[in-house]
């Protein structure tokens, strides 16, 4: 069926885009129904919204493994920065970029790639910047950022987002547009109970993160490893029989880390990954083409995180598709791993995730004789994630195979301490569970006040 607008002339009329998709009967009603609101501007509810301060300064960008947080566009989320896999610039490269900085307080507001992420700049470190591809709005005093960025993430907010996104190579919003958001004033009692439980969400998320944070301790902790330190050397000397039974001479393989963590693991009554797989795949080529707003979701690399599934920027499959490769479906319970780019990161599929299909580069596992809350979380650890760099493969791009990763170390602690461990994520994944209820509520709240009023 075709669908189509019409539209005055006068509409037209100082608009900066002809384009039909702009046009969209969706993108109209939003545009009636908010000009029956009392409405403000981004721009006129803040005291800046900016994005970079100069291009040509990321030339001294160079990483480090601590410092100060370097926020991208992939560690924001529906909500909530996540600093798990957040990279980081020296204090000196910090200065340099001041005027990315990002303070508590501001809502970032993602402007490439998964556009249209917002989330709420709260309780981080004492210092941290961003890249030039997030707008950093700093709200007036009277304007509440846990609304805003309720408001950013609700249907009403992504409509705006979605309008103004043009495209050439890669899809980009820039800030122009972004300033000229409309936004629902709403009476204080309001926009204070969005902000409670906004604040409530991510209180939750805080508690899931310090679950998860015991039970890797308690782990560690159990194993020897609780203050393993990555110290580095510029040599190892090795046995020419070593490098034989490897197939492996670059000096990284060999580096005395991993035969230090290795060393303790063998002490805790250690056997192979294999052991633990009672059936697994690696995942179909699907094409970005066959991808759909609904369906079956397809679990990406993107969307596993360190210990959970995000399906906020997933992609999904028709019923036809879905059964195109019946090896590479996957079921709740079923532990996911990442075997391209960011390796090693490993998730349970939810129990709410009945049935969803894995891409390419990624290992699906089905385990047995273990608890797979204890395995999962031991992949994620120094312990699996090491073993895991360790037998990375390729240049510009690293992956690891199954026939690699199937001969990991994995050490056997007592049936009653893995039950305490496998408790605490339990505990973590309920309370990431509520902290998503939370902030769907808040963005419901935002909704039924529009259309309300």
């Amino acid at each position: 069926m075709i669908i189509f607008s019409i539209i005055q002339k006068s509409q037209l009329e100082g608009a900066l885009r002809l384009d039909a998709e702009y046009y969209q009967p969706e993108y109209l009603e939003l545009e009636k129904r908010l000009n029956l609101l009392n409405t403000k501007t981004i721009e006129e509810i803040s005291k800046s919204v900016i994005s970079f301060g100069a291009y040509s300064l990321t030339s001294y960008i160079e990483w480090q493994n601590s410092g100060v947080p370097y926020i991208n566009v992939g560690d924001i989320h529906d909500g909530y920065i996540d600093f798990s896999n957040v990279k980081y610039i020296s204090e000196k490269v910090d200065e340099i970029l001041k005027k990315s900085r990002v303070n508590n307080g501001q809502v970032l507001l993602t402007m490439a790639g998964t556009i249209g992420n917002a989330a709420v700049v709260h309780n981080i470190p004492r210092r941290a910047n961003a890249n030039q591809a997030i707008a950093k709005i700093t709200p007036l005093d009277s304007i509440s950022p846990y609304y805003l960025a309720a408001f950013l993430n609700s249907k009403y907010g992504l409509l705006q987002t979605q309008r103004e996104i043009v495209s050439s190579v890669q899809a980009n919003i820039f800030l122009g547009p972004i300033k000229k958001f409309k936004i629902p004033i709403f009476n204080r009692i309001a926009t204070e109970e969005i902000e409670h439980e906004y604040k409530s969400f991510l209180n939750k998320l805080e508690d899931s993160k310090s679950f998860y944070s015991q039970a890797e301790n308690l782990l560690l902790e159990e194993l020897g490893l609780k203050d393993f330190k990555n110290e580095e050397n510029l040599f190892s000397v090795v046995n020419l029989s070593d490098v034989k039974s490897s197939h492996r001479i670059d000096a990284e393989y060999f580096q005395k880390k991993y035969e230090r963590l290795i060393s303790k693991i063998r002490n805790h009554n250690s056997k192979t990954l294999e052991n633990f797989v009672k059936e697994y795949s690696t995942g179909f080529p699907f094409k970005s083409e066959n991808y759909q707003q609904q369906g079956v979701p397809l679990i990406r690399i993107n969307n596993i995180r360190k210990g959970f599934i995000d399906l906020s920027d997933s992609a999904y499959l028709s019923e036809k598709d879905y059964l195109l490769s019946p090896k590479d479906t996957a079921n709740s319970g079923d532990i996911v791993l990442s075997m391209s780019g960011t390796i090693g990161m490993t998730a349970i599929i939810p129990d709410d995730i009945t049935k969803c299909s894995i891409n390419q580069r990624i290992l699906r596992i089905t385990s047995k004789d273990i608890d797979k809350n204890y395995l999962a979380l031991l992949l994620n650890s120094i312990i699996g994630s090491y073993q895991l760099v360790r037998i990375g493969t390729g240049g510009v791009q690293t992956n690891i195979s199954y026939k690699d990763i199937k001969n990991i170390l994995i050490p056997i602690l007592p049936k009653s301490t893995q039950q305490k461990i496998a408790d605490l994520v339990q505990k973590s994944h309920e309370a990431r569970k509520k902290a998503k209820e939370l902030l769907e509520q808040a963005k419901q709240k935002v909704e039924k006040l529009i259309e309300k009023n």
